[in-house]
């Protein structure tokens, strides 16, 4: 299982990861990405996917 990981230091808000995967990432209170359910990706959505359409590669998959 992977666990995806948010560098909000990298995050633009850009809204790919919470449009593609809003079950495993919604904004925090600054706008930024979170994870707000780490065991739902293959499951729920693809973080995958998410991960690659981040402009700025603020998201990575753990194993």
């Amino acid at each position: 299982m992977v666990t995806p990981v948010v560098d909000k230091e990298l995050c633009i808000s850009c809204g790919n990861c919470v449009d593609l995967c809003p079950e495993v990432f919604a904004y925090d209170d600054e706008g930024k990405a979170e994870v707000i359910d780490k065991e739902g990706c293959g499951t729920k959505c693809d973080c995958e996917e998410a991960a690659a359409s981040c402009p700025t590669d603020a998201i990575t998959l753990e194993e």
